[in-house]
């Protein structure tokens, strides 16, 4: 089960690269994108070198044993210090590239130790899930897992710091993004902190093995899709605060595309509805298949009704905007019921057809029968 959960997570957030993987081609150059990715890709690479299956793998096709673990605690390591890097980024602001090339430089140098410390090192016998607790006095791989331990900590702690102190000062989706991934580090730091809890009890000949294993992969599970999601949030709110606003406003045009809806399918004027569930897509069709009957009912419209109905509504205290719409409510409730009984003998002027915040007053209008009420007393 642990290896599926490994590989499923590495498996979305490689997804989640594909799908930057256009801007990344257009923008290479781009510091912020270039992080963004190196996160994911770590992120998803610590997945997949902590399943179980694929540490056999990598040490039976290599034919070192245990080579999986300098390869795993590298990558955490890079990612801890990528995520660093992300936040850091993104805030910006004077020194941010001297800063992130300095903890480059200083991390660079931890992931050469670990490499130096395996090589120097005696880890012949292959463990595939309790390497550190069972390694933890072995000479060069205790102090191996300890600088990785650490490393881990150190960048986690900074990250969790930075994103928490940071979001106290913003609003709105990226507040958000910034708690989430400070959460997310903050599990992180648990994992780290497990780690070093179960080897120091065994160098005091305990065996806590399980707090290492169960306890730390479950941390790391929960900080890596917490970060993720936090990096995702600031980057999709805006798309989809625009998807909800396109559904919002097609929902509002409802009723008087319903109002339309005798003429639009009499005339065959409505437009061919889309196909695939967009947003935008349903909005303009619903949009279009109403200016197509707007159109159509422009020598109907009664310019006297809509007149009468507008300067009523100013009369009673009401806003410029709400009468308008109460105007023209009235007058596409009146030509609806008999279009082709009679034309008006003055039509509302073609210059004067709404634009879309218009439609979605006069829609509201239709909606708590303001047109029927103001052609009740016409």
């Amino acid at each position: 089960m642990s290896d599926l959960i490994n590989y499923v997570s590495c498996g979305l957030l490689w997804l989640g690269l594909l799908t930057k993987a256009p801007d990344l081609a257009r923008r290479w150059r781009d510091p912020f994108l270039l992080t963004l990715s190196t996160v994911l890709a770590l992120s998803s690479l610590c997945f997949l070198f902590g399943a179980p299956d694929t540490v056999g793998f990598v040490n039976d096709v290599s034919g070192v044993p245990n080579l999986a673990a300098p390869l795993t605690y590298g990558t955490i390591t890079a990612y801890g210090a990528a995520s660093l890097a992300l936040v850091m980024r993104w805030r910006g602001g004077p020194g941010t590239t001297r800063a992130i090339r300095r903890w480059t430089l200083g991390y660079t140098v931890v992931l050469a130790g670990i490499a130096a410390l395996f090589v120097l090192g005696d880890a012949s016998v292959e463990r595939r899930t309790d390497f550190d607790t069972y390694y933890a006095t072995t000479p060069y791989i205790g102090e191996m897992i300890v600088l990785y331990l650490a490393a881990h900590l150190t960048a986690a702690l900074v990250t969790a710091y930075r994103s928490l102190s940071w979001a106290r000062r913003l609003r709105g989706p990226l507040r958000a993004g910034l708690v989430t991934m400070g959460v997310g580090t903050v599990a992180g730091c648990g994992y780290s902190a497990a780690k070093l809890v179960a080897v120091g009890a065994r160098w005091g000949g305990h065996d806590w093995s399980a707090l290492g294993t169960t306890f730390a992969s479950a941390c790391a599970g929960l900080s890596a899709a917490l970060t993720v999601v936090g990096i995702v949030i600031p980057l999709f709110a805006p798309f989809l605060a625009e998807r909800v606003c396109c559904w919002r406003t097609y929902a509002r045009l409802g009723p008087l595309e319903r109002a339309l809806t005798g003429l639009l399918t009499r005339e065959a004027l409505r437009v061919p509805r889309p196909r695939w569930p967009s947003a935008t897509r349903w909005l303009t069709w619903r949009q279009s298949s109403i200016y197509n009957g707007l159109h159509y009912l422009g020598r109907y419209l009664d310019e006297g009704l809509y007149r009468q109905t507008y300067a009523d509504r100013l009369r009673a205290g009401g806003d410029p905007h709400e009468a308008q719409a109460a105007a023209w409510a009235a007058a596409i409730a009146a030509a609806t019921r008999a279009p082709q009984e009679r034309r008006a003998e003055a039509a509302v002027p073609l210059a004067d057809r709404p634009d879309l915040p218009a439609l979605l007053r006069i829609s509201d209008a239709l909606a708590d029968g303001t047109g029927d009420r103001a052609l009740a007393v016409a």
